[in-house]
């Protein structure tokens, strides 16, 4: 099985460029999850007639927004944060809006795991949201991580959970082309790292890394700004995450940095039968 993770950086832009079908036929994912789709379910044609579409849109037009396209049915289909886990950690006092509204991460149960694809706020930079972060957003996500493993949500029976998209984080010096040019630069400060680190001893498990040590000036995102692509001076801010119990039936996992239409790359992973 082939599941595969892209912030599209808007999809009908990458529909339009073509990057979209070329990629659909070269990759043929079992799954694929999307972050900043920009477009709410009907406004975009991505042509899968062999999928199964689900959409979790920002209530603002052309703005954030998730979708996983799948091969086969889920058991269950959850859109954003659940109300409790909101209203635990504040989410709705963030000075921006409330980022539970900008469809961020949608979940589907199959039988034998949970997946989840979410779009994590940007801190800014000026690091004005370095709080909802720390505070919030992470230690949010990652409890809802650990409650879909535990069975608490669809069928209720406990089973592993695969998690991916852009983070906006990288985690370890490895992980960016300049990192002494970007300590406390967004991205890269020490709490976004610390609450990355926090899935990590949760239990979750970076697959790339994991499967990878030591490979080096590997990133799934570059400043467009700069033409940073060309000389790949990049991050590694797109991740897929597994829990333990599943790594075992991860065999492979990579970064696809030659497939273009977007600021940022697919990542993957495949899994054993």
């Amino acid at each position: 099985m082939r599941i595969y993770s892209w912030n599209v950086n808007g999809i009908r832009a990458v529909i339009k460029k073509g990057a979209w079908a070329e990629f659909i036929a070269q990759h043929q994912p079992d799954i694929v999850c999307l972050q900043e789709t920009k477009a709410k379910e009907g406004q975009a044609k991505p042509d899968l007639p062999d999928y199964l579409e689900y959409w979790n849109s920002a209530e603002r037009a052309g703005y954030a927004g998730t979708a996983i396209f799948s091969r086969t049915e889920p058991l269950t289909v959850l859109r954003d944060l659940p109300e409790a886990i909101e209203n635990q950690y504040g989410l709705h006092d963030d000075s921006y809006g409330n980022p539970n509204t900008e469809g961020r991460v949608l979940a589907l149960e199959f039988p034998q795991f949970w997946i989840a694809t979410v779009y994590t706020p940007n801190s800014k930079r000026d690091l004005s949201r370095i709080p909802l972060r720390f505070d919030k957003w992470d230690p949010a996500f990652l409890g809802y991580m650990k409650q879909l493993e535990a069975g608490q949500f669809g069928t209720g029976t406990p089973k592993p959970v695969i998690y991916c998209g852009d983070f906006n984080v990288a985690h370890e010096e490895i992980d960016l082309a300049r990192p002494k040019e970007n300590v406390n630069t967004h991205g890269f400060t020490p709490q976004e790292r610390e609450r990355f680190g926090d899935m990590v001893k949760a239990g979750f498990v970076d697959t790339f890394r994991t499967l990878h040590p030591d490979a080096r000036d590997v990133y799934s995102w570059w400043n467009q700004v700069s033409r940073s692509r060309d000389r790949n001076v990049g991050w590694r801010i797109d991740y897929v995450m597994v829990s333990k119990d599943l790594l075992p039936k991860v065999t492979d996992a990579e970064v696809h940095m030659d497939v273009m239409g977007s600021d940022h790359c697919p990542v993957s992973i495949t899994l054993a039968d």
